[in-house]
């Protein structure tokens, strides 16, 4: 009979390769595993399996099925993809909507061809991977700048459930017609029928890829937003770190005469020990603070202080007046958030001994080289974004660090590049030098 409905083992297909779809854009390295790939095949015999299993139930056990066939997407993709319940929520409505669209489209088709006398396994067979591979193929090129995990951390309950009713809308009105002829938007024609499901579910793809869209552009202002706070945040510690080096300056040569004064009236040993001390402390903040680019010499010098406070010991060789080319809010945002990164880094370090932090600026040739490095015994993980993956519990409100970072250093055509080597945490940057 012609205009059957779809097998259920091209649904099957349809579902199971909707979520690998996801899984490749978010987990792309981990599907090399064999690990992964036996997954992937249980999983693919699975919902096989049930959906042929129950292909002839009645009506009423017909949602209940389909309901179980969604949830074993759902359990696919939490468990492949290494998603939480919200990511793997989201991303299970929009692979329940491309499946439900390639189903329909390959069977349509196929229909077509059958209606026009040619009726080949291997002509239907060779449809099925065209169209599957096709709409799957154009769907990871439509999506894969969207989607990201980072995405999907900062999806809300909201966001989810819309996508999770949207999901629901469009699958209801494409199967109307196969309930009942006797309800509104359906048909008796069987052609018609097929026809319908398929422009619904494509409007339904969509109306989800537009959806997303919005949601990626809104994270995007929010997240530009953050780093516009982190930048003024850092600006405005420049100004009144500006301030506080100004009054410290004045009272450091007033205090060089004081010392003097001191060591002519007074030959006491303990006094001398007291100057001594002094002495030294004064002379290591005038000798570290002058590298001859005042802004690097602000944010140095409250670093520093910060630093002592802290028992951390950092260092410094820069040539501040290779960065004169440099914009004083970019000033402050490369080297604000990259040196409180790494204190926020070594505080956390119990030994004392290893609170360690040192910052190089040279010249290489036609460029400038910035390294600023911190002790760190932990492992570092890069997302999807070549940035670090915080560890940080508000997700949503930190990681901006060295985004402003990167955004700062692509102003002027440079790099950012990252890593650890023998317990040392390298942030290294590459700037063009201008003369």
């Amino acid at each position: 009979m012609l205009y059957q409905d779809i097998p259920r083992i091209y649904t099957a297909i349809a579902e199971w390769g909707a979520c690998l779809v996801y899984l490749y854009m978010l987990k792309r390295e981990k599907m090399k595993s064999a690990h992964f790939l036996i997954g992937v095949l249980l999983m693919l015999a699975l919902q096989c399996a049930f959906l042929v299993a129950t292909g002839n139930v009645s009506e009423v056990l017909w949602i209940p099925c389909m309901i179980i066939a969604v949830a074993i997407m759902y359990v696919f993709l939490m468990v492949g993809g290494s998603m939480k319940p919200l990511g793997a929520g989201y991303c299970c409505a929009r692979a329940f909507v491309l499946a439900e669209f390639v189903a329909s489209l390959q069977w349509q088709i196929v229909s077509i061809v059958q209606v026009r006398g040619i009726q080949s396994f291997w002509t239907e067979i060779l449809i099925t991977i065209i169209i599957f591979g096709g709409c799957f193929v154009i769907d990871i090129y439509l999506e894969r700048d969207y989607l990201k995990q980072d995405y999907l951390q900062q999806m809300t309950v909201k966001e989810v459930v819309a996508a999770a009713i949207m999901a629901v809308t469009i699958f209801a009105f494409s199967n109307l017609s196969f309930l009942s002829e006797n309800v509104p938007f359906a048909s008796k024609e069987r052609a018609d029928i097929f026809s319908m499901r398929t422009l619904i579910d494509f409007g339904g793809i969509a109306i989800l890829h537009a959806y997303q869209s919005r949601i990626s552009e809104y994270i995007a202002e929010k997240e530009l937003s953050a780093m516009n706070v982190i930048l003024k945040s850092q600006y405005e510690q420049y100004r009144n770190y500006q301030d506080s080096l100004d009054l410290i300056q004045m009272k450091y040569h007033d205090l060089k005469h004081q010392i003097t004064a001191l060591r002519a009236e007074s030959d006491e040993e303990k006094r001398k020990k007291w100057i001594d001390a002094m002495e030294e402390e004064v002379s290591a903040f005038e000798n570290m603070s002058k590298t001859g680019n005042q802004v690097l010499d602000t944010i140095l010098a409250a670093k520093i202080f910060h630093c002592r406070k802290n028992y951390i010991q950092i260092t410094c060789v820069a040539d501040g007046k290779l960065l004169d080319f440099i914009h004083v809010t970019d000033l402050c945002s490369i080297f604000g958030n990259a040196l409180d990164n790494a204190i926020e880094h070594v505080i956390m370090i119990p030994e004392v001994e290893k609170r360690l932090i040192h910052l190089t600026v040279s010249a290489k040739k036609s460029f400038v080289f910035i390294k600023i490095e911190n002790y760190c015994e932990d492992k570092i993980q890069k997302n999807e974004n070549d940035l670090i993956t915080t560890t940080k519990v508000d997700r949503q409100n930190h990681g901006f660090g060295l985004k402003s970072i990167r955004t700062a250093v692509e102003k002027y055509n440079g790099s950012v590049d990252f890593g650890v080597d023998q317990n040392w945490f390298e942030l290294k940057i590459l700037l063009p030098r201008v003369m």
